[in-house]
């Protein structure tokens, strides 16, 4: 039975060569070097974010509602899932760095009320 990748693997930067392919139905074995896409080489977190992302149809509100989690940490979870593709995310807005900061309990609602009126 196949089993997933073992990325990431430890103590390796680079993404791994696949050296052989087998073709169960046919019994076709192709060796050479193959370089895997930027999303075979996802993290299982970030495969499962992507899928759903995908089953919602890009809806990041409904990623939010399914997650159950605060809408600036759904935004921090797709940044990530960008940055892992090979793609830099779009400036981070000040307002929802603050809110993540409150929901993660790194800053009061004080503090995050002074942030946010500045």
């Amino acid at each position: 039975m196949p089993r997933p990748l073992p990325l990431p693997f430890p103590d390796e930067t680079e993404a791994p060569l696949v050296t052989e392919l087998r073709f169960p139905t046919s019994g076709v074995t192709v060796r050479g070097v193959f370089d895997l896409n930027e999303f075979a080489t996802l993290s299982p977190e970030n495969l499962d974010f992507l899928r759903l992302y995908i089953r919602v149809r890009g809806n990041l509100k409904e990623v939010e509602r399914v997650l159950g989690v605060s809408y600036p940490t759904v935004r921090a979870r797709f940044d990530t899932l960008l940055r892992a593709i090979g793609y830099e995310p779009e400036a981070a807005d000040p307002q929802a760095e603050v809110l993540l900061s409150l929901e993660r309990g790194e800053i009061t609602p004080d503090e995050a009320a002074r942030k946010l009126r500045r």
